[in-house]
């Protein structure tokens, strides 16, 4: 089942390139928003789903191009990310050490919205391209085995990442306001047969940018981090999952080369296993040093 939130955070279903408005079924879930209604459905997923799939099924809907998608999981509780998490297509040696971070609900933007690029000197702006893993249900201390029985679904993320920062910390690097794209919808975890064998692209402008198989997880970095800016539009599309869109905002107008972190790599002199250059150099406007 494919969950999604429209127009003005009506509840719905995807069948096809339809939606179909559930709503009515959930408002009995105790709720101040739509963030509260999400989390209370996935918390009690197994009382309503037999309803909503009739509702689904005896519902015409409307076109999904009719309609303004917005964020699936306005309000979640954490948002849990995972650093240096790939095996980076074999150019680390061995895993990179466990570590995690948060970053704030107060972030998220959905699909169609606009990530919005602060004035603050970042030596570049990024995203990388996520699998999102929506948790069903409280977690601590689960065994691996049991580590899908807590699972909901999934969704497409962005990571968005303001680097380079003179404050320290992933706060300030991860928690910007729209540095969370999430979207289109959650999907059930029923539909994913195997979540380790899902294609992820992203394209920027129209280019492919980032192509990567979650089978790369180590415990895992997307190959091709480029520089966000003014104007891009972003795509990024995980096999069996769907497709979020957004644009990038930047007043400064602030360029870098366009060029990913692996042909940066590709053309150092010296190669480092999992060592990439790290930042593209800004090029032009406000905060660029001057060569």
């Amino acid at each position: 089942m494919k969950l999604l939130f429209f127009d003005d955070y009506k509840l719905g279903v995807v069948k096809g390139d339809r939606v179909v408005d559930v709503s009515a079924v959930v408002r009995d879930i105790p709720h101040t928003g739509p963030g509260d209604l999400m989390n209370g459905l996935i918390a009690r997923f197994d009382q309503y789903r037999g309803r909503i799939e009739d509702a689904a099924a005896s519902g015409q809907g409307q076109p999904l191009s009719a309609v303004r998608l917005r964020p699936p999981l306005p309000k979640p509780d954490n948002i849990d990310a995972m650093a240096v998490n790939y095996m980076e297509d074999g150019t680390r040696s061995a895993p990179a050490t466990i570590n995690a971070f948060q970053k704030t609900a107060n972030a998220i933007c959905g699909p169609g919205d606009t990530m919005v690029l602060p004035d603050a000197p970042a030596t570049i702006f990024e995203g990388e391209a996520e699998l999102a893993v929506v948790i069903g249900k409280r977690a601590s201390n689960v065994k691996a085995a049991d580590a899908m029985d807590y699972i909901f679904g999934y969704t497409c993320f962005i990571d968005g990442s303001a680097r380079g920062l003179p404050a320290p910390g992933f706060f300030a690097m991860k928690s910007r306001d729209t540095f969370a794209p999430i979207g289109p919808w959650v999907v059930t975890k029923d539909e994913i047969p195997d979540p380790q064998k899902l294609q992820i692209r992203l394209s920027n402008n129209g280019t492919l940018m980032q192509n990567f198989n979650t089978s790369d997880m180590a415990h895992k970095i997307p190959r091709g981090l480029n520089p966000f800016m003014d104007g891009d539009k972003i795509e990024l599309e995980i096999e069996g999952v769907g497709k979020l869109a957004f644009t990038v905002k930047d007043e400064l107008k602030r360029k870098w080369e366009r060029i990913t972190r692996l042909q940066m790599h590709e053309r150092a002199a010296q190669k480092t296993a999992g060592a990439y250059p790290d930042i593209t150099p800004q090029i032009e406007g406000k905060y660029a040093k001057a060569s």
